[in-house]
């Protein structure tokens, strides 16, 4: 809190972040469901596609006003990597929704930054402690827990769902990388990127797509669109530490609209999985918190 910010400011400051985020996951979550509506008659990588070129119609005022900041990427190689791995990272989560309940893709997708953690020690030699490991292991039971070997038969949703954290967790290291490098050109590069990885593909898959269902598809590019805007407004509003635990609301988020919209019943155990989750995550931050003061 700055100087000449009161604590009424401040308050008022969280729950406008918080409001933000809970509409970010309000977006996302339908988002979710009209591409799970969607895959039954169209491929994955097809949704990416439009979900890709609906986005570059939103930004491209901004990529022709910035057309020289453009010119100045420093990683050229660096920012196709980081889409590449974005690219498969979304699809494979499209992919996902197709095969698996809602609730069980979001609550999965809770063990990412474990992943990431993993990747920044074995890529970028960032130190991490015996705590966090230790949380580590506490939430991977956690994600077992979700998927319940017993009860659960190994299908390729499950894989699909492993290759989004895991690309996603790639994704984010690259942009961790790519620090100094500037966000109008990492914003434009990654849906111009998008949308030319996930063409070519697509039309080899292409389904035909009847009038009447394009105000659909084109609705999953700007409720995405629109999300990340939700997202970005929330963490500018709050600190990331106050946000975070809301985040995991979004799992009821899921659970409601794969119950209203699918029929899906999710079992007592995916929220317990999320619960470990959570309690590893929080509770490593809270004591590496207190180790500092």
């Amino acid at each position: 809190m700055s100087a000449e910010e009161t604590p009424k400011d401040a308050k008022n400051t969280a729950g406008q972040g918080i409001a933000w985020l809970m509409a970010d996951m309000t977006l996302v979550t339908f988002m979710s469901a009209l591409v799970k509506a969607n895959s039954v008659a169209y491929p994955a990588i097809q949704l990416v596609f439009i979900r890709a070129l609906v986005g570059l119609l939103f930004i491209l005022p901004m990529v022709v006003k910035n057309r020289a900041a453009l010119k100045t990427m420093r990683y050229p190689l660096r920012n196709a990597f980081r889409v590449t791995c974005n690219a498969i990272a979304l699809t494979s989560n499209f992919l996902a929704f197709a095969m698996l309940p809602l609730v069980m893709v979001n609550a999965l997708g809770f063990t990412r930054p474990l992943v990431t953690m993993g990747l920044a020690a074995l890529l970028l030699g960032e130190r991490v402690g015996r705590l966090r490991w230790l949380g580590a292991a506490i939430a991977f039971g956690g994600a077992l827990i979700i998927v319940s070997p017993n009860e659960v038969e190994l299908n390729p949703g499950l894989l699909a769902v492993l290759a989004s954290i895991l690309f996603g967790a790639m994704a984010t290291i690259q942009t961790r990388k790519l620090a100094e490098e500037s966000t109008i050109v990492m914003m434009a590069f990654y849906t111009v990127g998008l949308v030319l990885l996930t063409g070519p593909p697509a039309l080899f898959v292409w389904q035909p797509v009847p009038l009447a269902h394009w105000p659909a598809l084109a609705l999953i590019g700007f409720l995405a669109q629109a999300g990340q805007y939700c997202w970005l407004k929330a963490y500018q509003k709050s600190d990331a530490s106050l946000l975070a635990p809301f985040g995991y609301l979004s799992v009821f988020f899921s659970a409601a609209a794969g119950f209203f919209f699918f029929g899906e019943v999710p079992p007592p155990r995916i929220f317990l999985g999320v619960a470990v989750i959570l309690i590893a995550l929080q509770g490593t931050r809270f004591l590496e918190r207190r180790r500092r003061t």
